[in-house]
Parts: structure tokens; C-alpha cells; sequence
């Protein structure tokens, strides 16, 4: 095992119900140094788990483990932090309760405080959801968050977006052997069905128009080797329950609904740490006016968008000009004097 854990014991969730025994799994790079500021959380995304972040750190990099000491937290339902997949009955399987952004934030605030014993952040950065964290960290817990620079991601999630997701859990609930989530074994046809929807909003298109992934650096051999060998490929392996809890997560994602919060605006207004908030271009899932009109509500904020055919997966780590991009960005913002 490759990571650690945090034992939380009972969880009271913003829902009003309780994960029993709730547990964080996390893997951290570097080492903490002697007055404790140089801690950067950096939390992962929808189906993603820990490795799967780590092609943003790295020598000579912004969040290099020399200089910094970098948290991964996962999140809960990804299969190593509390998940239907790994939760004993009765929140087992289809029984698993909702959490939020909230509550995820929540647990891994006392990962940081309780366990490391760290009162500031330096920064606290993610791609996708992972940049939804970011959002409800700086609001969450402002006298510790120093910046964010959120990437492809929102401090809500839009109508849209609800509504491409309500297709995702479609085609994975319509398999027979999803059984309302208390299949014997995952539901293959239903996961493969999920990958394929998922094809058509991860990438541009000018990206699949250019044939992209015919190329360097994923140079598959042809759209159906696409398809099959990277979006089938990144869902087969997950669990289904799992899956659809983290999609509840992000329907739900809303820093208005932070308690003493009035709403986003509100919550938007009140994020005292200074922000670079980066868009992809050509993202379908969280496209740039949105995070334009986040921007003009948060008072030391500015917009930067990734250029690029990329879409949302500009902030997955696949393609080294987004990658570059993206690290010169968070070399600047820890750069900057706060």
C-alpha cells in the first residue's frame, strides 16, 4: 500500500447522515519543514485516485518535494478514502450516503491540522473536482488557505454540467446488471456505455476534428482504439457505485450551500485568498465564462485560460504544453508575495 490513512471515526455529513468509521486515504511527497509552511494540498478528481496526480510534481517543478510538502487527499467514494466499495454494511454499496464538497474538505482539514499539526497552506490547487475542492477549501477555512489556482474546474456546478452527468448515470444505471447497485460483479456493459458518453465531452472538437489522438503523445491508431483504449480503459476498472457516488458529489458541488453562506455570489465574495482560476479553452464540462463570471465575484482573483484543443482533459496531464502551462502558472502564484 502505497498511502496512508486517517481514521475520522463517525462522520456527521452535511446531509444530515452519518459515515460510520469514515476514513481518508492520502499519500504525501516531501517533508514538512521545521515552522510547518510549506504544506500544499492538492485533492483529486472524479474517478481519480493519488497517482494519478502526481504528473504535477515532480524536480524543478512548482510543487517539487524538495521545497514543498505536498498532500494528496483522496476523495471520499474514489475507492481508497470511504467509499460504497470499501464501506462495511449497512452504508455498503447502493447504501453509501451523499457527501458533499463540504464534507470532503471538511475531513481533510483535520487530516491537515490534527495529523501534521499545519495552520497555513501555501496553496491549495486541482484539476476538475479537484478544483471544486480548492474553491471550498479558501471558503471553508480562509485564515489558512494562503492562494488557490483551481484548473477546469468550478466553484459550482452549472446546469449543463448537471445535465451531461444525468446522461453518464444513464448509460451506467441502464446495464440489467447494475441491479440498483447491488450487483454480484461490476457492471461491464453499463461502465463501457459510461465511458462512451464520457468520449464526447472530455475532448474538443477541434480535437477529435484534427484527429489528436492520432498523434503524439497518445498516438492511438484509430477512433475506435481510442475509444476503447483510453475512455474504456479509464472506466472498466472502477467501480460502479463508487463512480456514481463521486457523480452525486459533483452534481452537488456549491460553495453557496457552506453553512453561514447566503448563496455562490456570497461565498465567491468572501475568498480572501488571492486566486489565479484557470479554464481550458475549449472545455465543455466547465468552459471559460464560467469561471469569468467567478472571477468578477472574488475580489483578488484573475482569469487565465489554457489555449489549446485539449478541452478538459487540458488539466489531465496528458498533453506536456498544457502541463508546462499550467506548472509556469503555479510557479508564479508561489512566487507572489501574499
Amino acid at each position: 500500500m502505497d498511502y496512508d490513512i486517517f481514521e475520522q471515526g463517525d462522520m456527521q455529513l452535511q446531509s444530515g447522515a452519518t459515515l460510520r468509521d469514515a476514513k481518508l486515504a492520502y499519500k504525501s511527497y516531501g517533508e514538512l519543514n521545521a515552522d510547518k509552511s510549506n504544506a500544499i494540498v492538492y485533492p483529486t478528481w472524479y474517478s481519480g485516485q493519488h497517482y494519478d496526480n502526481e504528473w504535477l510534481i515532480g524536480e524543478g517543478m512548482a510543487l517539487d518535494p524538495s521545497r514543498y510538502f505536498i498532500v494528496i487527499p483522496n476523495m471520499l467514494g474514489n475507492g481508497l478514502s470511504s467509499s460504497p466499495s470499501n464501506t462495511p454494511p449497512p452504508h455498503d454499496g447502493a447504501r453509501f450516503p451523499n457527501v458533499t464538497m463540504y464534507d470532503n474538505v471538511r475531513v481533510q482539514h483535520r487530516l491537515i491540522t490534527e495529523r501534521f499539526g499545519i495552520e497555513r497552506l501555501e496553496l491549495v490547487t486541482g484539476w476538475s473536482m479537484g478544483a471544486g475542492q480548492s474553491y471550498q477549501w479558501a471558503v471553508s477555512y480562509p485564515e489558512m488557505v494562503r492562494r488557490i489556482l483551481p484548473f477546469c474546474g468550478a466553484a459550482k456546478t452549472s446546469i449543463h454540467n448537471i445535465v451531461f452527468l444525468e446522461g453518464v448515470k444513464a448509460a451506467l444505471t441502464a446495464d440489467a446488471g447494475w441491479n440498483n447497485g447491488w450487483y454480484r460483479e461490476q457492471p461491464g456493459v453499463g461502465l463501457r456505455a459510461m465511458a462512451r458518453v464520457y468520449a464526447g465531452w472530455g475532448f474538443s472538437q477541434q480535437f477529435y476534428r484534427e484527429k489528436t489522438y492520432e498523434r503524439e503523445p497518445l498516438r492511438y491508431g484509430s477512433l475506435e482504439d481510442f475509444l476503447v483504449g483510453f475512455w474504456e480503459g479509464l472506466f472498466i476498472k472502477r467501480d460502479a457505485n463508487n463512480l456514481l457516488a463521486m457523480l452525486w458529489t459533483w452534481q452537488n458541488a456549491d460553495i453557496g450551500k457552506t453553512p453561514g453562506f447566503g448563496g455562490v455570489e456570497e461565498a465567491l465574495a468572501a475568498i480572501r485568498a488571492p486566486a489565479i482560476v484557470m479554464p481550458a479553452q475549449q472545455d465543455l464540462y466547465f468552459p471559460p465564462e464560467d469561471n469569468e463570471w467567478e472571477v468578477a465575484h472574488m475580489p483578488n482573483a484573475e482569469l487565465r485560460i489554457i489555449p489549446g484543443s485539449w478541452g478538459h482533459f487540458a488539466g489531465g496531464g496528458l498533453n506536456p504544453v498544457d502541463t508546462k502551462f499550467i506548472d509556469n502558472a503555479l510557479k508564479e502564484s508561489l512566487a507572489r508575495e501574499v
